[in-house]
């Protein structure tokens, strides 16, 4: 449970439709909550029991509030101490974000390199207290009552508090180095890749199985241990996401989009779209569509914006749109 001796099992992060980061909460005992590592980085909070957590190769006690940011390919786990049989609801709560994310956001506004020396010293894991500590699980939560350019916007003021932040430690020796299994997180792209290629075919898990050389039930049970996510669960994600790009990009009439995805009934798709993403797929092309419109007009105002201060006119927005003047 604490460290596996074939060393860290690697975890697939699966994001949601239109979601350029990951907020969610987990309960305890869970298929996750085991010795790991992803690409992406993690900042984790515990809410509910005390424990130990093992970041790298520290190993250390953690408890209600206690809040923990580790960077990619880090290897972690936090083992709660409660009697056998016990269930702990929303014992976590994190964020998972990729680094080309950040990577991205940096070369587009150079001011969010600000936070360049927080991620460094994420690579070690990263332990943060007293106020920092509490300011952090503050905006944690209120991310996850948001939405859409809300949620983004706190995912920043939560990095940046904790990047100009004191206090904090770092958990994991300089020279640490627990070399995930490359081999089953290559195996994993090539499964992924796969998917991707055959996403509009009737694909089964016997196919994926017969293509990569081993039986159903060891091809599931490797397929879980290290994407956390069983074969048919993930492909429905994988063919909603696809879905969601054909809705905001095309005019494709719905019935296209489902069978062009690998959905072989309207009903079904229907189904677990709204599963997925909370409304049917017309809906969801709609909100889309005026989301877009209104990210172009913005973006349009702001181009607007930087050409008038640039040229030394003032700029304001009046009632009949954006004006400039001397």
């Amino acid at each position: 449970m604490k460290r596996s001796r074939t060393g860290p099992d690697f975890e697939l992060i699966v994001g949601g439709p239109q979601e350029s980061f990951r907020w969610n909460v987990h309960a305890y005992p869970h298929d996750l909550a085991k010795w790991h590592y992803h690409p992406e980085y993690e900042l984790h909070l515990i809410q509910h029991t005390s424990g130990k957590m093992f970041i790298g190769d520290h190993v250390g006690s953690f408890a209600p509030g206690s809040l923990v940011l580790t960077g990619p390919n880090l290897p972690h786990n936090w083992v709660s101490d409660i009697a056998p049989g016990e269930y702990v609801r929303n014992r976590d709560m994190l964020v998972q974000f990729k680094d080309s994310f950040v990577r991205d956001a940096m070369a587009m506004w150079p001011e969010v390199k600000e936070i360049e020396p927080l991620l460094q010293d994420a690579r070690y894991g990263i332990e943060f207290h007293g106020d920092a500590a509490l300011v952090g699980a503050n905006v944690l939560r209120q991310i996850g009552q948001v939405t859409a350019m809300r949620r983004l916007l706190l995912l920043f003021e939560l990095l940046y508090e904790l990047a100009i932040s004191p206090e904090r430690r770092l958990l994991s020796s300089r020279d640490y180095s627990d070399a995930p299994d490359s081999a089953a997180a290559d195996t994993i792209k090539q499964v992924i890749g796969f998917l991707m290629k055959n996403i509009a075919k009737d694909v089964h898990l016997s196919d994926a199985a017969r293509w990569f050389g081993m039986s159903e039930p060891t091809f599931s049970r490797f397929f879980k241990r290290n994407t956390g996510h069983g074969f048919v669960h993930y492909l429905n994600r994988m063919r909603v996401n696809r879905a969601c790009d054909l809705l905001m990009e095309t005019d494709k009439p719905v019935t296209d989009v489902c069978f062009e995805t690998g959905f072989n009934n309207l009903s079904n798709f229907n189904r677990q779209f709204r599963k997925l993403c909370g409304l049917p797929p017309s809906e969801y092309r709609r909100h889309a569509k005026r989301n877009m419109q209104k990210s172009t007009e913005l973006y349009r105002f702001d181009e607007e914006m930087r050409a008038a201060l640039a040229h030394g006119q003032t700029f304001y927005e009046g009632s009949s749109g954006a004006n400039v003047g001397r």
